[in-house]
């Protein structure tokens, strides 16, 4: 049996992954402090890059004899359980050789749990439509539901849910899963854990049957306060990787999916959904300059993107264009010196900011005199080069910022240090809009529309800057002015690249 890629959100499970485990609530302090497990071992898979034997990721071409796949779920049976009862009702007593006995694999189990083991495997096999039927037809949902009820084993708790999360990833099962007999309660109350294995699951399970049919069922079962709050915390608190990852991607599921939106998103933004993020952000930028820490970049890049899709909200947008802390932390991003350590973060930075200067005019006039700042975003502009919402966003933030800085009283002094930073960035202004030209003849999308006038808007406000500022020099004597003649050559240069160029 060859493997295979499985569809989107389907995982496949194979040697055990641990990472360290999530702090309990009422200790979230030190949780701050702890970096990883001390159970951590080297020889095992991270759990952000799982790896599968080689029977497992089946395609839906691959043929398993029913047989093997149901032998497994029956190994997964809690003894002396109800559903023990009903599975041996329905398929009889279990034949006397073992699970794997025809499989070649039985010297691999002898230092393996063979619960485990089985579960793993089934856990790959639910990647595969065809198998995840058959499971469903002999009785899994019960056999793990029963499994999560009585075991206090994190690993057997991690393998039920990311079957589980296997199965939800085929919609046509979606709605047979959904009315399981106490697997919602079951599901969420998961959230729970204090396991960061479990918890990574019990996310990836809710973000597919948030995208599927069965998604308002789902978000209803979740609107508690007590729930939503427990999920802002863990998305706060957690050190892993892979659990930061599948909590952002349930959040991002809620702000993509409408029906699920208008059900989930006021009560979690009620619970302080803005704040953990923006913090979360905060948090993450500040691990940033310490080089003792682990690279930050996915993390950042996850919480990032989230931030975006929550500024083009309008539950959202009024609280974050107000946020103080949020544009700090963006000023921070924006004048950090080495673009290219923070190259991926860019595009959604200059996106946000737009989002937030769009109508948060209180932000602009002290970001408009912030040369600094002004100096970032012009640096920023050949590492958005190729990403059209980015440079589109970018060059309205200028738009905006130009003009503010034009519509206030200006004195010589700083009149001097826009002209110092503008004529420092005339290569970079030049360079992208050469490499940008519009053929005349194609109509512009209205997003070329909109970039359009944001690049004639700021070019015009350039114009002004240098026109005032030549005319300034104009009165100088001779001797000053001998020695400022190269400066307003090259003044006069950018003033009439701003003039002619056709936009």
């Amino acid at each position: 049996m060859s493997p295979s890629t499985p569809q989107e959100g389907v995982l496949g499970e194979g040697e055990p992954a641990r990472d360290e485990v999530l702090q309990p609530q009422q200790e979230g302090e030190e949780a701050g402090e702890q970096e990883e497990d001390d159970g951590f071992e080297e020889d095992e898979a991270p759990t952000h890059l799982p790896f599968a034997p080689s029977s497992v990721l089946l395609d839906d071409t691959t043929t398993v004899d029913p047989s093997y796949t149901i032998s497994l779920i029956r190994q997964l049976l809690p003894q002396g359980s109800n559903v023990e009862k009903e599975f041996s009702a329905k398929q009889g007593a279990p034949e006397e050789k073992g699970v794997n006995s025809d499989n070649g694999e039985s010297a691999q189990l002898e230092d393996k749990d063979p619960w485990e083991e089985c579960g793993c495997i089934l856990w790959d096999l639910a990647a595969s439509k065809p198998q995840a039927e058959l499971m469903m037809n002999n009785l899994v949902l019960e056999v793990l539901l029963a499994n999560l009820h009585v075991t206090e084993s994190p690993r057997v708790k991690e393998i039920c849910i990311g079957i589980m999360g296997n199965l939800a990833c085929h919609e046509s099962l979606v709605n047979a899963i959904s009315m399981q007999n106490g697997l919602t309660a079951t599901v969420v109350n998961q959230l729970f854990l204090d396991d960061s294995a479990c918890l990574s699951e019990t996310f990836r399970f809710l973000a597919a049957v948030l995208r599927s049919s069965a998604s308002v069922s789902w978000a209803e079962a979740l609107l508690p306060d007590e729930i939503l709050s427990r999920v802002l915390w863990i998305v706060g608190n957690t050190l892993n990787s892979t659990l930061l990852e599948k909590s952002i991607d349930f959040l991002s599921t809620v702000i993509d999916n409408q029906d699920v939106t208008a059900i989930l998103l006021q009560p979690l933004i009620k619970v302080g959904l803005v704040d953990h993020v923006i913090s979360l952000l905060a948090s993450e930028i500040e691990k940033l300059s310490d080089e003792s820490k682990f690279d930050r970049s996915a993390s950042i890049d996850l919480i990032l993107n989230f931030i975006e899709e929550l500024s083009a909200t309008d539950n959202c947008f009024e609280l974050m264009s107000s946020s103080d802390q949020l544009i700090q932390v963006l000023d921070k991003i924006i004048k950090l010196p080495d673009k290219l350590e923070v190259s991926s973060y860019c595009a959604s930075v200059v996106v946000i900011l737009a989002n937030l200067l769009a109508d948060g005019k209180h932000t602009v006039p002290s970001l408009s005199h912030d040369l600094p700042f002004l100096e970032g975003l012009f640096d920023i502009l050949p590492l958005v080069c190729d990403d059209n919402q980015a440079r589109n966003a970018l060059w309205c933030i200028l738009a905006r910022l130009l003009a503010q800085a034009q519509g206030i009283d200006m004195n010589s002094s700083s009149l001097e240090r826009f002209v110092s930073l503008l004529l420092s960035k005339f290569t970079l202004i030049k360079d992208d809009l050469e490499s940008h030209r519009v053929d005349k003849e194609v109509e512009l999308s209205a997003e070329d529309a909109y970039l359009k006038h944001g690049i004639s808007a700021s070019l015009s406000m350039i114009c002004r800057i240098m026109e005032r500022w030549i005319a300034d020099k104009s009165s100088l004597s001779e001797e000053e002015a001998a020695l400022t003649q190269s400066t307003i050559e090259n003044a006069r240069k950018l003033l009439n690249y701003c003039q002619n160029y056709d936009v």
